[in-house]
């Protein structure tokens, strides 16, 4: 049963940040659906 589970995890397909669309490098602590470089230009402003 954890090869099924296992298997569903490495299926899933890149995330994308729901800003620009650019795919992120998952973090395993983080949840968020927005890139750094979307995070950082919405601090600067």
């Amino acid at each position: 049963m954890l090869t099924k589970v296992l298997e569903f995890f490495k299926n899933l397909p890149p995330k994308k940040c729901m800003h620009c669309g650019k795919e992120m490098d998952e973090q395993h602590e983080c949840y968020g659906n927005t890139c750094s470089d979307c995070l950082g230009a919405a601090y600067r402003q």
